[in-house]
């Protein structure tokens, strides 16, 4: 396999996770009577450019189908996320009813809808139809195709180029990223601005984070591998925020390299310097992942068969990706979980890939009163607490396995 990015060859292992079906390709009821399709699930680092990046076997229209399931507005973290993005663009970038909004992996309209309700006219693009429909029911106008420099080309030529593009958890999940940037840079106007988020590398090795490699991710960038793809694909970086979310994202701003010149901000240096300072362009800082991933994987092995052997009941919340990662590579069935939480409808009544746990609602745990809920979705803990607050009158501990085994009580503690 070749870097996806600058086409060096690729020899040095990240993460080894062993085989596992697609995070998001939930099991419906007839489908537990059929096989799966398992894929090799490993990352390797380019030693040249410093991309870490999946040894591909899925393809994208399989990854990202018309049944998408991962609905961005469930979360009421995410959602004010979005609003205060939204908030903080308008100001910053001066937008008006004059100016052009175009989103990359829209979604549910979870972002959009913000710059909707300011009067500003925008355009989401988004390939899954299920989402896309849950979009164009708020009001929102939504191009149902993959992003590239094709589509880039085709909306130029109808005079629609952006004042901002936004890709928020894109830029990580494109198999072609030179594409990908390259049509982000067609699609600004000369002036125009883009903003792309994505989880930090640097974050994921110092957090333990194995179980945010999945078949979506395609790339798992740090600053110096995504400022270099950016500039060669005629993007130049100005500015650069560090965010909590997923557990540690970047929010990187740039310009188009022949546009309009904007001062570049003291973070992008001081960044660059953290990251070199951590050894991120070494092959000692890729080295060492797989031995932590299995550390944790084993602590929450060993919890789980504990609490069985205890006679503890036990519940998981969060059917997300992650979480589908690591009860994969942990190897975990029902007979240590018996079912796991999700409030999106889309997911109840289906199962887990590979493991094959089902998903049901949450008057469920309400009805069943576990003992030990453990939050899959560990970077939404505290909106999951908050949520469950109640779960703390019967006695349940909350329990998360990232970046190393915690109970928490009801105080957070």
């Amino acid at each position: 396999m070749k870097c996806r990015h600058c086409g060096a060859p690729l020899s040095l292992v990240f993460l080894d996770l062993g085989t596992a079906p697609p995070a998001n390709s939930l099991v419906s009821e007839e489908g537990l009577h059929r096989p799966e399709t398992l894929y090799p699930l490993r990352l390797l680092s380019c030693q040249s450019c410093w991309l870490v990046q999946t040894e591909d076997y899925a393809g994208r229209e399989e990854l990202f189908s018309r049944e998408y399931v991962y609905f961005s507005s469930y979360s009421t973290t995410w959602l004010a996320h979005a609003r205060d993005f939204a908030r903080l663009a308008i100001t910053r970038f001066h937008l008006s009813i004059q100016s052009f909004v175009v989103e990359i992996g829209s979604n549910d309209g979870y972002l959009l809808r913000f710059f909707q309700e300011a009067g500003i006219p925008c355009l989401g693009i988004e390939p899954t139809a299920s989402t896309a429909g849950a979009a164009r029911a708020l009001g929102l106008e939504v191009v149902e195709r993959f992003f590239g420099q094709e589509l880039a080309e085709g909306l130029s030529a109808e005079g629609r180029r952006a004042d901002l593009v936004i890709a928020n958890n894109v830029l990580a999940h494109v198999p072609d990223i030179n594409d990908f940037v390259a049509g982000v840079a067609k699609l600004l106007k000369p002036n125009g601005v883009v903003s792309f988020e994505f989880q930090h590398l640097l974050s994921m090795v110092e957090g333990g984070q194995f179980d945010t490699a999945y078949h979506e991710h395609y790339s798992y960038l740090s600053f110096l591998s995504a400022q270099r793809i950016l500039q060669k694909n005629g993007l130049h970086v100005f500015d650069v925020d560090e965010l909590p979310t997923h557990g540690g994202s970047l929010r990187v701003f740039a310009r188009r390299a022949d546009g309009g010149v904007r001062p570049e901000s003291s973070r992008v240096a001081l960044l660059r310097e953290k990251e070199l300072e951590a050894g991120v362009a070494t092959s000692r800082f890729h080295l060492g992942f797989q031995e932590r991933a299995e550390r944790i994987r084993d602590d929450l092995l060993l919890f789980l068969i504990d609490a069985k052997r205890r006679g503890q009941r036990v519940a998981g919340y969060g059917a997300a990706a992650k979480g589908i990662t690591c009860v994969n590579f942990a190897g975990i069935r029902r007979d240590l979980l018996p079912y796991v939480v999700d409030r999106n409808p889309a997911k109840q009544g289906k199962y887990l890939p590979g493991s094959r746990i089902p998903i049901v609602g949450e008057e469920c745990l309400f009805a069943d009163r576990p003992d030990l809920i453990v939050i899959l979705a560990w970077n939404l803990r505290e909106e999951v607490m908050r949520q469950l607050r109640d779960a703390c009158r019967w006695g349940a501990k909350f329990v998360t396995a990232v970046p190393r085994l915690e109970l928490w009580s009801g105080s957070g503690s």
